[in-house]
């Protein structure tokens, strides 16, 4: 790998564990939360990507708004709009997993510029690094809205360049999903797949670079 000279994150399910929002979830939903909250992630994803493929943008901010109405549709969980607006919000304001902070911390360090690269809408970034206290670890925060495509679309990992000046080759990209990985790596990017569940890998016909269960694992990667 060349010397890195942008490490640039994922945040959604990566820094920002989405599956805080649970526990929002059950004081309302009960039961059926599980099934809202997992198909309300699958619906935020696959309607991104339909959405990427038909030209019909919409900031992810309205995309998660109509996932949110399909999962409860689907569940048959009829709730207000004082609820429905609560789940939004706990999605807006995610917590970071509990390694995140101490290892942004560490790699700041180093000197090599911190990016995000995210599917979230610029309003959303702000208000869910703001929450977590992570903003201002960051050089750059960069939002699919810029180009009006999400995640795995390469004008999205196009940004990096355009924005920070560096070429994929000197770009180390992290992410948990596998659909991003695999999308990074077919840019041309050096990806990092952080993995803490232990699932397989998607089979996509890209592989990581590195492979690491916890992000204090990171700053020995950059530093190679």
């Amino acid at each position: 790998m060349s010397r890195t000279r942008a490490l640039v994150f994922d945040a959604y399910g990566t820094l920002l564990n989405v599956q805080s929002v649970l526990d929002v979830a059950v004081e309302m939903l009960g039961e059926k939360a599980g099934g809202v909250v997992d198909l309300w992630r699958s619906k935020q994803l696959e309607y991104s990507w339909l959405r990427t493929m038909t030209g019909t943008y919409a900031d992810f901010d309205q995309v998660s708004r109509d996932a949110l109405s399909y999962a409860l549709a689907f569940h048959g969980a009829e709730i207000g709009a004082e609820e429905r607006q609560r789940l939004l919000d706990a999605w807006f304001r995610p917590e970071p997993f509990p390694d995140v902070p101490a290892a942004l911390g560490a790699l700041k360090e180093l000197g090599v510029p911190l990016a995000i690269l995210s599917n979230g809408s610029p309003a959303m970034l702000e208000l869910a690094l703001k929450h977590s206290g992570l903003l201002d670890l960051f050089d750059h925060v960069l939002s699919v809205d810029a180009v009006k495509r999400f995640k795995p679309d390469p004008a999205v990992y196009w940004l990096v360049e355009e924005r920070m000046g560096v070429a994929p080759g000197e770009t180390l990209f992290v992410s948990s999903n596998g659909f991003d990985v695999a999308g990074a790596k077919a840019f041309g990017f050096h990806v990092c797949w952080i993995n803490r569940t232990g699932r397989p890998l998607d089979v996509l016909g890209q592989t990581p670079d590195h492979v690491i269960t916890s992000m204090v694992e990171l700053a020995g990667v950059v530093r190679g």
